[in-house]
């Protein structure tokens, strides 16, 4: 080696080595913030304006991005489930089904349940389908001056919809979209839930007893046991090697903001999800009672979009594709997206592949 090239690589050294001492320097800080909860970020930041409000429910009403003129004449409202926070729909900016949606023209709408007390406990299926689902609808229609609007449900939210649309055929719901649908129990082997909650030693009207409304930390720390390393060891060491990338530290954040937000399951709900849907399998099968009469899936007749998710591990999608044949309406289609039951909506592709998808189909219905 000559001299010349030996101080080449002693400078290329000393570069890489105060590069590196850089990076050690920022992820030192970054972790000492995030170690200290100095360091967070806000989600659901897309400007609103709160138009009813029930209980600790509220119907919020995003501010429209685009001229008059370019609006869809179709609004679209939005159902998350009945656990965890639903700015999951608005996780922050860049990352916001809502924003994206608001810049094709929408008017969007966002149903937020609230956190459930101890008074709220008896509140079942029926008291969210078909008895506050429907005031915010009407809420939402007085709003816009508008008949028909579309409704889009994800998780459990897709199963209130469900319910809904069924109920209700005849109250201007135009267009039914629903994200990772927990429709059909049948298959008692498909996921870990369904062999946990059908198992006798579950004992769900002791845990309801117990709690009134089961607290979210059991909801969230089941949930994370169905993939225990990715949850308590993966995500943690994703986020040690990137503690230099400040547009991953935060977009892990905003996650881990909503995730950790947890709400409680209201108790008469619970114990029905489990007794009734899971165990007993009502709704498929066209024997869950509602107001006094079967919830027969036959009677949508809004159009139907069911968005399934590839890597879908909190509902197998059997639990959601069997449910296509009953739909009464002719116009349904069935989409399988990469992603999981989360990433299907703010994992890095889904502004590209899953948003694109559900617009062009409603675009087409929303006219």
């Amino acid at each position: 080696m000559t001299t010349a090239s030996a101080a080449v690589d002693t400078e290329q050294l000393a570069r890489q080595l105060f590069e590196e001492m850089e990076r050690l320097g920022k992820s030192s800080e970054t972790f000492a913030r995030l170690a200290s909860r100095r360091l967070s970020v806000q989600i659901g930041q897309t400007p609103r304006t709160t138009i009813w409000a029930l209980n600790k429910m509220r119907l919020y009403h995003y501010h429209p991005q685009t001229l008059p003129e370019q609006r869809k004449p179709v609004p679209l409202l939005l159902v998350f489930a009945l656990i965890n926070r639903p700015e999951i729909f608005d996780l922050c900016p860049g990352n916001s089904f809502v924003e994206y949606m608001l810049r094709q023209g929408y008017e969007v709408y966002l149903l937020d349940w609230g956190r459930p007390g101890l008074e709220d406990a008896e509140f079942d299926f029926e008291d969210y389908a078909l008895n506050f689902l429907p005031r915010a609808v009407r809420a939402l229609q007085r709003h816009t001056g508008k008949r028909e609007f579309s409704l889009l449900g994800w998780c459990i939210g897709a199963t209130l919809c469900t319910i809904y649309a069924a109920m209700r055929p005849n109250d201007g719901l135009r267009n039914l979209v629903l994200l990772t649908a927990p429709l059909d129990f049948a298959n008692k082997g498909a996921g870990p839930f369904n062999r946990w909650l059908n198992t006798e030693y579950y004992n769900v009207d002791e845990l309801v007893r117990q709690y009134g409304n089961v607290p979210g930390e059991i909801i969230d720390y089941g949930s994370k046991m169905l993939k225990p390393v990715e949850n308590f060891v993966t995500n943690y060491l994703k986020l040690w090697d990137n503690l230099d990338n400040q547009a991953i530290v935060e977009s892990w954040l905003a996650m881990n903001t909503w995730v950790t937000d947890l709400v409680d399951f209201p108790g008469a709900a619970f114990r029905q999800w489990v007794v009734e849907f899971f165990r007993e399998n009502k709704l498929i099968e066209g024997r869950l009672m509602m107001e006094g009469r079967p919830v027969d899936m036959g009677q949508i007749r809004a159009s139907v979009l069911n968005v399934i998710a590839d890597k879908d591990h909190i509902v197998p999608n059997c639990q959601s594709t069997t449910a296509m044949d009953r739909f009464g309406t002719r116009d349904k289609l069935l989409l399988e997206m990469k992603g999981g039951h989360i990433g299907l909506m703010v994992g890095s592709g889904a502004s590209k592949r899953t948003w694109p998808q559900i617009d062009a189909w409603l675009a087409r219905r929303s006219g």
